[in-house]
């Protein structure tokens, strides 16, 4: 409905020499006419959106049902086709809500996405017309954390890091991206007699493996890489077999 209605406001101004001025007169007069009656679905906000949305969006059929008239209202803010192709699909994809759809949005996710990609892959791979080759085509850089509520200026421990990301889970998964599932907290492992202690595990189905989370708080070491690939060493020689 609301595609039609902005459909017939744009035709009609198309009619009209002086376009711009045509229309903001053709929609104030039809916000008057219909909103006493029909309510403010008719005010001059929403029959601008209308004109938008089908002026953004020319083509009918290409609509999705699976997306409300609330992303689609969240998608006229983006500046590029391309940017608003990859939303929908990755919205139709993974079942976003509208609040998880703006926080994509505002958050970058496809300008992140592509810090380590190409337009095509990424957009290629949010359509499902290929699956993800390389990590580099579903990891975002930055990772963006805001719903954990921690304060920038603050001092935590990483076991308070870790708790947060726990405790928020689902959005910790949505901001890892997609295929991602918890697989286990403070995984005990055993190497060469020692006893340690894996902050994160996931796993990624696109990519059939295994992702390692360590927390650290304070700048990454030396020590800090080497103790990660121990770590990864002993997934990829034992729980890869295992699994």
């Amino acid at each position: 409905m609301y595609w039609h209605i902005g459909k017939c406001i744009f035709e009609e101004e198309q009619q009209s020499k002086d376009r711009a001025d045509y229309g903001s007169f053709l929609i104030k007069y039809l916000s008057e006419q219909l909103q006493p009656e029909f309510g403010s679905g008719f005010s001059i906000r929403q029959m601008n959106l209308y004109r938008q949305f089908y002026r953004t969006f020319p083509i009918v059929h290409a609509l999705h049902a699976q997306l409300s008239w609330t992303q689609y209202k969240l998608l006229l803010s983006v500046d590029s086709k391309e940017k608003r192709e990859f939303y929908v699909a990755e919205t139709k994809k993974n079942n976003w809500t509208s609040r998880q759809l703006e926080r994509q949005v505002y958050s970058n996710l496809y300008e992140r996405l592509l810090l380590s990609n190409d337009k095509e892959s990424v957009l290629a791979v949010a359509k499902n017309e290929k699956q993800p080759a390389d990590a580099k085509e579903i990891i975002k850089d930055p990772m963006l954390l805001e719903f954990l509520g921690l304060k920038r200026e603050s001092s935590y421990y990483e076991k308070d890091l870790e708790s947060a990301i726990i405790t928020h889970l689902q959005d910790f998964l949505l901001e890892l991206g997609n295929g991602f599932s918890f697989v286990s907290r403070q995984k005990r492992i055993h190497i060469e007699g020692d006893e340690f202690f894996v902050d994160l595990v996931f796993y990624n189905r696109l990519l059939q493996c295994f992702v390692i989370i360590e927390i650290k708080t304070h700048k990454l070491t030396h020590q800090d890489i080497g103790q990660l690939q121990m770590y990864v060493n002993y997934y990829d020689r034992i729980e890869k077999t295992i699994s």
